[in-house]
Order: structure tokens, then sequence, then C-alpha cells
């Protein structure tokens, strides 16, 4: 995630104002957490005037909206594109996807902390959840392949999957959290994860 110097800031300006404000807001993030986001700030950096930010996000939460749909849109995206790696193997893909998940959101933990359980404005929490189901459904759609090839044992895959999904953001948030007390590196935390979802699968 390094930036590319003159080049980087220049390529950064070609792009349509409503992308740079996002990649901006995006970047602010990363870098201070959902609460500590400036929209001032990120105005400047994406080298606009905060009016013209507001013509093309009415409110912050509108901006943040915007900023989670496509940040979580990519990592449902990358999750799902684990798993296809696997295709034929329900329990594989599974593990794929949460694997992916918890591994990607360790190694950017500010933005993955806002993301999964920094308080936010409601507009923001309203795409927090839809995309909380989209991974529910992406789940339990394999449960039910497992189950019907008998990898699984018989259960209700839709309470499974939102068990899977309930259960790896309340874990992800211990260690995520800007002042935690998880002592367990990136790797113990996943593969933890791991273990839990294949004995919640009986």
């Amino acid at each position: 995630m390094g930036g590319g110097g003159g080049a980087g800031a220049a390529a950064a300006q070609a792009m349509p104002t409503r992308e740079r404000l996002i990649a901006a807001a995006r970047g602010v993030v990363e870098e201070v957490g959902y609460g500590g986001a400036s929209v001032l700030v990120i105005a400047e950096r994406a080298g606009v005037a905060s009016g013209t930010l507001y013509r093309h996000f009415p409110s912050k939460a509108e901006l943040f909206a915007g900023v989670f749909r496509d940040v979580c849109g990519h990592e449902l995206d990358v999750a799902r594109a684990a798993a296809a790696a696997h295709d034929g193997d329900p329990l594989a893909q599974v593990d794929a996807i949460i694997a992916s998940f918890a591994d990607r959101a360790l190694v950017n933990p500010t933005l993955a902390w806002s993301l999964i359980a920094e308080p936010v404005d409601p507009a923001v929490e309203a795409v927090r959840l839809e995309f909380r189901a989209a991974y529910r459904t992406t789940l339990a759609g394999l449960l039910r392949e497992g189950i019907g090839i008998g990898a699984v044992p018989a259960q209700d895959a839709e309470l499974t999957a939102a068990a899977l999904v309930g259960a790896a953001n309340e874990i992800l948030a211990g260690p995520l959290a800007p002042a935690h007390d998880d002592h367990r590196n990136a790797a113990e935390t996943t593969a933890a994860l791991r273990t839990l979802w294949r004995r919640m699968l009986g």
C-alpha cells in the first residue's frame, strides 16, 4: 500500500472527483478511524474544496456510506474469489472465506475496526449490516451444499451462517480495537477462528 510519489498524485488527480473523494476518505480512515476522520482533511487530500465534497456527498455519513460500500464490496469479492479456488469442496470454501476475512482485517486493523465494530452513523451502519447479510447468504449457500453431500451434519444453514459471521466479527473486534489487550498474533487469531467454525458445524 505504499505511495508512488508524483506519479501516484498525478494518477489520483486524474480520477473522477467522486472516486477521488472515496479514495481520500478511505486513506484517512485507515490512519485515524471513522471517528477521527475530518471532512476538511478528506477534501484537502482529494484536492477539492469542501463545497465540492458536499456537492457529491451531502453529509459525512453519506460519504462514509460510500466508502464502506466500496471497501466492503471489494473485500467480499476477494473472499468469494478465495472460495472459488476450492470449487466443489464447500467446507474448504467456507474456510477460505473466513480465513480471507480474518487475515485481511488483521493486516489493516484501523480500517477493519471501523468496518466491523467502531460506532458509526446510522447510514453507515446500514451498509455494514448489508454486507454482513451478504456474507451470511454466501456462507449459508455453501453450508447447504455441504449438508447436501453429507459433509456437514443436518442443521439450519441460515442460523449457522449468522452465528459464523457474528463469531468472526466478535472475535476480530478484540484484536482490532485501538486499545486492545488481546496478545495473540494475527496467525493465532485466524487459526482459532478456523478451528471454531468447524466445531460450530459439529
